[in-house]
């Protein structure tokens, strides 16, 4: 451990590099491999980052941050100290997966068959990780907090975070990061109502931190897509559909009411943040936790950020003017008679969502269709000249004189029938990084924290694909159709609708008044 004197000197140094790296002609910095060896980022040259959630998602993130020279972990938060009721899709596959990166088959020997997460293992991660790149192969430099309040307060000179927390609380934790000068990393989505990530976009614009919004990695290229669109090939654009095979955790038609104890070092009321209280239940958190309205943001939340956002950008999609919703809903018994549940408090196990947005420019009006559950379009006749069916996920653009299919995040996108591409063309394949590989939104979110432009992947960039999110919750939660102003935010034929695009702030919660 380096002496407090060291490391307020590396702090002044870290700081003054990237605050005056792009501006200052003059600054020098001296060749990596004079610092120690090629590839070597010194300390003071590294962005230090607290990572905050350490849930199965964020511990299978972390190691991408790990691989990156440039970036040091210093600190990890969560409000589940143990690895205790955590859920994957299977029973060792993650402890696996991080023993593999730290070519250590014996990490955390004794906990097979338990699910691994909470803050004491991500800290245990990073220290082991970082411990591989010492001489003496020790460190133990990673600092751990159940509040993120708390991390912000002591870990004054953190440069950055990563939020890998539940839906409901990304914005509370962003606002009060970008608030204290942070840069910020976030999965998606930016907050899980509509005020609430405006709030978050707008906090963004106003602190000028650098901001990348992890779902830009994902989404394909729409440039062929666009080349047809724009030289004619299937006339005008009236339609987009979009379908995953989401969701795919429990979906709950009814409240928890057993009673069950909080588990050991999990902190409830930290976890429920800015929501109403409620008693605790396993139902509620970790991986379901998306199925609820208070705390997720459904299906299109969690997939539509990764095929729709190029899309938003490309056809310059604003605010829509309508949105429709299609939804399933549960029945029950009660003393022999049949009732329709009324669910206010969680999403459909299926639905399909219709978008109307309005001419712009050269564009003529276009729906976007929102399908989830198992739901898709039905098959269209020029599938059937070619003997196809639709696949379980896909995107596909309708026209007046044709159509183009694609995969969900535009992999292969062609023209329908196969009869109709050109012969001579090769449609382009989505490049997706390699594991481990340091992804150009990355390397351009590294540029914008040592100065340089905003990446295409800030927050600034995600206001209408954020707004489309929320306005789909919206629209299943009062299962009606809703006219929607975007200049004002506000819907203006559904009163019911407008609570929903705010949430109300338990005391000490509004991130208006950190």
């Amino acid at each position: 451990m380096r002496c407090e004197v060291e490391r307020v000197t590396d702090m002044m140094n870290r700081r003054t590099f990237l605050e005056t790296a792009s501006a200052s002609a003059c600054f020098t910095i001296l060749p990596r491999h004079v610092l120690g060896g090629s590839g070597v980022v010194p300390p003071s040259d590294k962005i230090t980052l607290a990572h905050i959630g350490t849930g199965t998602q964020g511990l299978r993130e972390m190691p991408r941050l790990m691989a990156i020279p440039e970036i040091q972990i210093v600190a990890v938060c969560d409000p589940s100290k143990h690895a205790i009721g955590y859920r994957d899709w299977g029973r060792d596959d993650l402890l696996n997966e991080l023993r593999t990166v730290l070519d250590k088959p014996g990490w955390m020997a004794g906990t097979e068959g338990t699910v691994p997460g909470g803050r004491d293992v991500a800290k245990d991660f990073v220290e082991t990780h970082y411990a591989a790149e010492q001489p003496g192969g020790a460190f133990k430099g990673c600092a751990s907090y159940a509040d993120f309040r708390e991390l912000l307060d002591k870990e004054k000179d953190v440069d950055a975070v990563k939020i890998m927390t539940p839906d409901h609380l990304h914005g509370i934790i962003s606002i009060a990061s970008m608030k204290r000068g942070k840069h910020v990393i976030m999965h998606k989505p930016i907050a899980n109502r509509l005020q609430e990530a405006k709030l978050v976009i707008d906090t963004a614009r106003e602190t000028r931190v650098a901001t990348h919004f992890m779902p830009w990695e994902a989404n394909g290229s729409m440039d062929q897509v666009m080349a047809w669109i724009n030289g004619g090939a299937i006339g005008d654009l009236r339609e987009i559909h979009n379908w995953t095979n989401r969701p795919v955790w429990p979906q709950y038609t009814s409240v928890p009411t057993a009673t069950t104890p909080v588990p050991e070092g999990f902190d409830w009321d930290l976890w429920l943040g800015p929501e109403a209280e409620r008693p605790y239940s396993p139902d509620y958190t970790h991986m379901v936790f998306r199925g609820w309205y208070d705390f997720g943001g459904g299906s299109m939340a969690d997939m539509g950020h990764y095929s729709l956002w190029t899309v938003f950008n490309a056809l310059e999609l604003g605010s829509p003017i309508s949105v429709e919703p299609t939804l399933t809903h549960t029945c029950g018994l009660k003393n022999g008679i049949a009732f329709t549940v009324n669910n206010d408090f969680s999403f459909p196990t299926a639905s399909t969502v219709r978008f109307k947005y309005p001419a712009s420019g050269k564009r003529p009006a276009v729906d976007l269709v929102w399908y989830d559950g198992g739901m898709r379009p039905p098959t269209p006749e020029e599938l059937q000249i070619d003997n196809e069916e639709l696949p379980i996920e896909g995107m596909m653009f309708v026209g007046s004189k044709g159509k183009i299919l694609a995969g969900f995040q535009l992999e292969d996108p062609h023209l329908i029938p196969q009869g109709r591409m050109p012969k001579d063309l090769v449609a382009p394949v989505r490049a997706r990084g390699q594991r481990g590989a340091v992804s150009s939104g990355m390397r351009q979110w590294i540029g914008a924290v040592r100065g340089g432009p905003q990446s295409p992947s800030s927050f600034l960039n995600a206001g209408p694909i954020s707004e489309a999110v929320n306005l789909y919750a919206v629209a299943l939660r009062t299962g009606k159709k809703l006219l929607y102003d975007g200049q004002s935010q506000k819907v203006t034929n559904v009163a019911e609708a407008g609570k929903y695009l705010s949430r109300e702030y338990r005391k000490g919660w509004d991130p208006r008044a950190q």
